[in-house]
């Protein structure tokens, strides 16, 4: 049974524009529990999948699982949901609707429902949604000591530029002591951060602000992402994430039957990351032209010839949903030890910094310390 796409990524243009863009590192976090998260995602599809295998109708499944949520906004949305079921549509159209839910999960749900897979699909949803969640985790636990040691330092770094160096620079300027080059850049940085330094911050606070409406544009996708990849360390890892959402993606599509060209239309916009959805595209292209999808891959260097080896196999033995499974598998223990490997690389290079910056701002004010007092000796 095989499910076939008409169109699609035509078809939904218009609802695709109408949904908000963001990276893979925004979509995990919630703020004060008001969304639908990814925790409760992967609850929620597990729970389903159980509650369809057990013969419990998807109907009873929904108001089981409404009365289980604790957030009021939860049960709203799974209440709707069920009312959207009553009166005669699908899952999938349903939660196309609401904005909690990403055109991954809707498509994944349409396939199910199309090839009678449902149960299965919820399933591997649920799957997807522990791996990400997991891997969340694992982001989190490696750059939480290093954002705050770098918090540090900017503060350590501000306050001697503000208060401290403006006490050594009035000393200079009664004595008239002759300035080094070090001491007069810090200064000269000391007084700009006296002067500007409030527009600084709101500089930064503006940035912060306004990625939302910046995650919007395309042009600022493609620089951010395309920059993320070329930060030491932090690229590495971010591309392994997304290998890895895409060998999961490709291994739930091709459990559900779904054609090669097919899937790669999917994947394109179920992963929010340009340099996989520009190769993608590419893909996409050389396979209906008559290539091979291992072939297709070899042309572009955000594929690993690990992985190209692999589908190479799975194309000449058909197994491509084992292949593609340990291939996420592969991926995932990937995830989590860079994940480690980031922490203890990041921990000793932030303190270096902070040893940095303050050792400068110290011993640019104390050369012309030393300079005074062999004068006055």
């Amino acid at each position: 049974m095989a499910f076939k796409l008409d169109n699609i990524p035509k078809s939904e243009k218009k609802l695709e524009e109408q949904k908000s863009s963001t990276s893979f590192l925004q979509k995990e976090i919630t703020f004060f529990g008001s969304s639908f998260s990814n925790k409760i995602k992967e609850d929620f599809y597990t729970e389903i999948s159980v509650l369809i295998k057990a013969g419990i109708t998807l109907k009873d499944a929904l108001e089981l699982i409404e009365n289980s949520q604790k957030k009021k906004p939860n049960k709203q949305l799974l209440e709707e949901i069920s009312k959207d079921i009553i009166s005669g549509l699908s899952l999938s159209e349903s939660i196309r609707q609401k904005s909690q839910f990403t055109e991954y999960e809707y498509y994944s749900l349409k396939i199910g429902e199309e090839t009678g897979t449902l149960q299965l699909i919820t399933e591997q949803l649920g799957a997807f949604f522990a791996r990400k969640n997991e891997q969340k985790r694992n982001l989190v636990s490696a750059l939480t000591y290093p954002s705050i040691i770098l918090t540090t330092a900017t503060l350590v770094v501000a306050f001697m530029l503000y208060y401290v160096v403006p006490m050594f620079q009035d000393i200079f300027e009664q004595q008239n002591v002759d300035l080094p080059p070090i001491t007069k850049f810090i200064i000269n940085t000391s007084e700009f951060l006296k002067s500007y330094g409030w527009l600084l911050l709101v500089a930064i606070i503006g940035i912060i602000f306004s990625r939302a409406f910046f995650n919007k544009k395309k042009w600022y996708k493609k620089l951010k992402d395309r920059l993320i990849l070329k930060i030491p360390f932090i690229g590495d890892f971010v591309k392994t994430v997304y290998l890895s959402q895409f060998t999961q993606a490709i291994a739930l599509l091709t459990s559900a039957k779904v054609p090669v060209v097919s899937s790669i239309q999917l994947v394109k916009q179920m992963i929010d990351f340009y340099p996989l959805q520009i190769a993608l595209e590419a893909v996409e292209q050389n396979i209906l032209q008559g290539h091979s999808l291992s072939k297709s891959l070899v042309q572009h260097k955000l594929f690993e010839e690990k992985m190209i080896a692999l589908v190479k196999v799975a194309e000449e033995t058909n197994q491509n949903e084992f292949i593609f499974e340990r291939l996420n598998t592969q991926y995932n223990t990937q995830v989590q030890q860079k994940s480690k490997l980031l922490s203890t690389v990041l921990e000793p290079f932030m303190i270096l910094i902070v040893g940095v910056l303050v050792g400068v701002i110290l011993i640019a004010m104390y050369l012309p310390m030393f300079k005074l007092s062999s004068v006055l000796g």
